[in-house]
């Protein structure tokens, strides 16, 4: 949906799980191998990794101001089963947090969203305020207060609806 870049570092996992669903045409990625492939799933995998997409779906949604789409499993609750590691570097004696098995998808997910915390990029990352669309996107704008993953799309939308409105 987005002409936006992608969001940076291990929010591009996060970003590229949540828009394997576009919400206007139904087609979710993760029906196919190819697209189960990209995140290391099998199929039994997929009902675990929809609940975890709708969750973080929640918390972008909530980045941006906006509420919940639907009743879903808090994100906190889904991420104590990928429990993190605090790595430090020998060389220069750097920490930071990884996951403590990269195998598992939410394993990596809370591995990026806790590298995000430390950056201070994890609000960034939000959901289209579009109700046909709740793209994730990264919010590059100086005040941090983007709505749409596209202005000539989403956001164009919706302030034609408004015009029409009056």
């Amino acid at each position: 949906m987005s002409e936006r870049s992608p969001a940076p570092g291990g929010l591009e996992l996060v970003q590229s799980l949540v828009n394997t669903l576009n919400i206007e045409s139904g087609a979710d990625s993760l029906d196919t191998a190819q697209g189960r492939a990209r995140f290391g799933l099998d199929e039994e995998d997929v009902p675990g990794a929809r609940e975890l997409r709708e969750s973080l779906r929640v918390a972008l949604l909530a980045h941006a101001g906006h509420p919940p789409h639907r009743e879903v499993t808090p994100l906190g609750e889904l991420l104590t089963a990928g429990p993190l590691l605090v790595t430090v570097d020998t060389g220069d004696g750097s920490a930071a947090l990884a996951a403590a098995d990269e195998g598992p998808l939410l394993s990596r997910v809370a591995a990026a969203i806790a590298q995000a915390l430390v950056e201070g990029t994890w609000t960034r990352l939000k959901a289209c305020e579009a109700a046909d669309c709740h793209w994730a996107y990264y919010d590059r704008s100086p005040a941090g207060r983007g709505r749409w993953c596209s202005m000539q799309v989403c956001g164009a939308r919706a302030k034609m609806r408004r015009y029409r409105a009056k």
